[in-house]
């Protein structure tokens, strides 16, 4: 997972984490308003939890796919990979060429 990835899972676990404990800290606070902003905040956590659910089911399944395209042909994988290392390597090379001049 990379350091974006990470961040982003750590804020996403954050906000949850305090939305939780704001439905707590609300939990003896009457009133209709408040019963209302609990329900809509309950109501958008366990969509977010089903949203992260369905895009980890998605990432898995990508993840799979590719798996097996790559065992089923690995010399053309390999290939692919060699043009993209090359091609990448070209553009960095010459991006830092441009710098020097």
């Amino acid at each position: 997972m990379n350091k974006h990835t990470q961040s982003s899972h750590h804020d996403i676990g954050s906000l949850a984490e305090d939305a939780r404990e704001l439905m707590v800290a609300t939990a003896d606070v009457a009133g209709e308003k408040v019963g209302e902003a609990r329900k809509r905040v309950a109501a958008a956590l366990e969509k977010a939890k089903d949203m992260a659910g369905d895009l980890r089911d998605k990432a898995v399944a990508g993840a799979k796919a590719a798996d097996k395209a790559v065992s089923e042909h690995p010399y053309q994988a390999m290939a692919i990979a060699l043009g993209a290392g090359a091609l990448i390597g070209f553009l960095v090379g010459r991006k830092s060429c441009s710098k020097k001049d």
